[in-house]
């Protein structure tokens, strides 16, 4: 299962995604969590201290390896510098998936230990001085979206990626690539703006989107997101003391977060894990493409000096069934 957790920034995404993936390794699934933020939090959320988060290896800094090994024996695809962010796989292309050793992982995957199991955590890099001016951080996502777009997932193996705040987020295709899609949405008119904006632009990308309200405190608040949102509305979630304690690096055993969170947990489990069997590969790959002949013709040929959409294999579908190439 592929997940994102979006919203504005303020809106405790990083927050409710970290909780999420620590609720999942206590229930024993696997899991590879990312930080696709331009704000770098989710490894402190997962309990690491200051040092520990800035050593994490950067995807950014690893692109080259990444696209060598997705490449594979790809023969559409002539070199890993004609190869840009939404570049979809084909025969011969190596695949990712969560349960494995690859060489993508053991450059930019670190586990963090969690109560009750081990998690895989990658980074994008920060977004840092050196960027200004010459860089746009969509180049450091760029590589989440490229394993997205090569990773094959099965029931009871999760994804779960923290995503850029706002709606930066469509800056490319990578939007669609997520079985379910939370927004985390404060009860305020600047907390629902983003839930619009999204709910406008993945209209027409069959993208599964629930809303999870948070910083809750009364039936005002309530009533004002069911107004907003309506049935996209899924959980609300409000005051957690354990939450406190985290924030402040004194967290306690996860099987003590309040129960009427943990029960928000399991429910944004369910709705993600019902979304499994309406997987549409056709629609998938077909949304791959179609990103990729609209970034290549946009910049991708004038950049790279190549004809990307001869990349594009016809006749490939990613899907539970494909196996990896050499």
């Amino acid at each position: 299962m592929k997940i994102a957790f979006v919203g504005k920034g303020g809106s405790g995404k990083t927050t409710l995604s970290s909780l999420f993936i620590r609720h999942l390794a206590a229930d024993g699934a696997t899991v590879v969590a990312v930080d696709a933020d331009i704000n770098q939090h989710l490894g402190a959320a997962l309990g690491l201290d200051e040092a520990e988060a800035a050593a994490l290896p950067a995807m950014g800094e690893n692109l080259r390896l990444i696209k060598d090994y997705l490449r594979g024996g790809n023969p559409r695809i002539a070199s890993a510098e004609t190869m840009i962010k939404t570049t979809p796989p084909g025969e011969g292309s190596r695949l990712l998936r969560v349960c494995e050793d690859n060489p993508v992982y053991d450059a930019c995957a670190r586990p963090v230990e969690l109560d009750g199991g081990t998690v895989r955590l990658m980074v994008t890099g920060s977004f840092t001085e050196a960027d200004l001016g010459v860089a746009c951080y969509h180049s450091k996502t760029g590589a989440v979206e490229l394993c997205l777009n090569h990773l094959v997932d099965g029931p009871d193996e999760y994804v779960v990626v923290d995503m850029t705040a706002g709606s930066d987020s469509f800056a490319s295709g990578m939007f669609t690539r997520f079985d379910m899609t939370f927004l985390v949405a404060e009860p305020t008119r600047k907390g629902v703006s983003v839930y619009r904006q999204y709910k406008e632009y993945a209209r027409d990308f069959g993208v599964a989107l629930r809303v999870v309200g948070n910083k809750v405190q009364g039936p005002d608040d309530l009533d004002f997101l069911r107004a907003e949102v309506g049935d996209d509305l899924l959980v609300t979630v409000g005051h957690s003391d354990w939450v406190r304690a985290m924030e402040k690096g004194r967290p306690p055993r996860f099987d003590r977060l309040e129960e009427s969170n943990r029960l928000a947990l399991r429910t944004l489990r369910a709705a993600a894990d019902a979304t499994y069997e309406l997987r549409d590969p056709e629609r998938y790959t077909r949304q791959m493409v179609h990103f990729h002949l609209k970034n290549a013709q946009s910049w991708g040929n004038e950049r790279t000096g190549a004809d990307l959409a001869a990349q594009v294999d016809p006749g490939f579908v990613l899907g539970g069934s494909v196996t990896a190439g050499a």
